[in-house]
């Protein structure tokens, strides 16, 4: 047997350590002595320094360096005996010996994991300086502070005598609240029962998507519409069939045999038609035919300008409707909170799929909700932001305008946050560019074109989604003039 014994200069070097340290140090002695073992040059039955003699060596306590062969040997890369040094357990293989896998070979993997991977990446880049017109983003200045903060302090001093999980649809006292919101504002009848809270209207498409698709079943998308809708979708295993959508909203007369249809009826988004009446009725019919589910995202319903409140789907067809909403357009997206109207039908299972997600949305935020809407103060915020949002509206709209005259036609203004705009003598395959040069000049400008369906033709003209929420008056007229520069450098 061969004694191995460490110098100050060998590779492992002195550290100089206080009592405060001694634990991590005790990290550092156990990880260097194993990486020896794989590397090989402690082999088995090789004797390891006395704890005396090694803890003189790297300046640390004996105390300390005996907590680290204790380790060792616990993880079975070292044996002992009494009064014997220790010394490397046998059946340690060495690294090198090892089959090395290529680096480029992923693990094995899901098909879920795989369908997930090949989706591309969201981009990442600093906020533009002058303008931002993503959509989606809102005005740090709209939300309520004091509000909020009075109701989420009141929530947590509520505490119960216990911290214990929750029903998995949400708090109580935040469904049965919602439960008299939805019938003030949007005309639905429903038991607090047939309410799930969930983080934020994404996590209720996921759990659409697993409850009601399984590998290779259709589900209906418009096209243009919301990618990360799609997206959920097709990480379940369904398979997107693209319906069009114009001016009364999804082609009714073109769908096809499905399992699940998303849509946007209230507001389409991105191009912001309104699905008619005859349509709407068209679409019940189909899911009651096809025995179907209709996924009605009412993502900005709030948000009404020139155009009186429009009937949810759910009002048609409760038993075959969820409807999603949120909060992220009206409180804030960094909260995560939103909700479903199931069928009362599926109440337990969705409730079930939930608990198995997350257990529970994060109650004092539930709780916080619940005081603002019971209170009256949410709807008296979302009337403040209204009114600030259509002014908002109002000079986008004007300054394309000026700015642009015929060259830009606009749809989608007449509800929600955002509007397209059309650019006639541009041609879509130029969009990238156009959006590159405009972010070069400090304007964050979104292409339309990645919301079609990437099978599928997309039109002739490049189109933009311009969201305004998130600027202030001077930002709006800021970034529209430098857009105007931009595009006539442009050419």
């Amino acid at each position: 047997m061969r004694s191995i014994w460490l110098f100050r200069n060998s590779q492992f070097g002195r550290i100089d350590v206080g009592q405060s340290a001694d634990r991590g140090t005790a990290r550092r002695i156990v990880a260097a002595i194993r990486d020896q073992i794989h590397a090989g040059t402690y082999r088995a039955g090789d004797k390891l320094p006395s704890t005396r003699a090694f803890a003189a060596e790297w300046g640390a306590s004996r105390t300390t360096v005996t907590a680290a062969y204790g380790q060792l040997i616990a993880e079975g890369y070292l044996t002992s005996s009494p009064g014997a040094r220790a010394s490397v357990a046998a059946g340690l293989v060495d690294a090198a010996a090892l089959p090395q896998p290529a680096r480029a070979a992923p693990r094995r993997l899901s098909a879920f994991a795989e369908r997930v991977a090949a989706f591309p990446p969201p981009p990442v880049a600093a906020p533009p300086r002058l303008a931002d017109f993503r959509y989606g983003d809102l005005s740090a200045g709209d939300f309520p502070v004091l509000a909020w903060r009075r109701a989420l302090n009141a929530a947590t001093l509520k505490r119960g005598t216990r911290l214990r999980y929750d029903d998995p649809r949400g708090s109580v006292a935040l469904r049965s609240a919602l439960q008299g919101y939805l019938w003030r504002a949007r005309g639905i009848r429903c038991d607090p029962d047939d309410i799930v809270v969930v983080n934020g209207s994404q996590q209720g498409l996921d759990l659409c998507a697993r409850l009601f698709l399984d590998p290779g079943a259709a589900f209906v998308m418009e096209n243009p519409g919301y990618v990360l809708a799609r997206h959920a979708f097709l990480a379940a295993g369904g398979q997107a069939v693209a319906v069009p959508v114009d001016a009364e909203g999804l082609a009714t007369d073109r769908l096809p045999p499905a399992r699940l249809a998303y849509v946007t009826p209230s507001h389409q988004y991105p191009l912001g038609a309104v699905l008619s009446a005859s349509r709407r009725r068209a679409l019940v019919a189909w899911a009651v035919g096809q025995d179907a589910c209709i996924v009605e995202d009412d993502y900005d319903g709030e948000y009404r300008h020139d155009v009186a409140p429009i009937p949810p789907l759910r009002i048609l067809a409760p038993d075959h409707v969820v409807y999603v909403g949120t909060l992220s357009k009206t409180l804030s997206p960094t909260l995560r909170l939103g909700y479903l109207v199931v069928p009362p039908a599926l109440r337990r299972l969705f409730a079930e799929a939930k608990r198995l997600t997350d257990r529970h949305t994060p109650l004092p935020e539930q709780e916080a909700l619940a005081d603002l809407l019971a209170s009256g103060a949410y709807e008296r915020h979302v009337r403040a932001v209204r009114k600030r949002n259509a002014e908002r509206r109002a000079i986008l709209l004007d300054e394309l305008t000026a700015a642009f005259g015929r060259a830009v036609r606009i749809a989608g203004a007449e509800t929600g946050l955002h509007v397209v705009a059309w650019f006639d003598g541009i041609a879509s395959d130029r969009e990238a560019a156009l959006a590159a040069a405009a972010r070069a000049a400090g304007i964050g400008l979104y292409p339309v074109s990645p919301l079609y369906d990437p099978a599928g033709p997309v039109p002739a003209q490049a189109g933009f989604v311009m969201g305004y929420a998130a600027l202030d008056p001077a930002a709006l007229r800021r970034g529209v003039a430098a857009l105007a520069r931009v595009i006539v450098d442009f050419g």
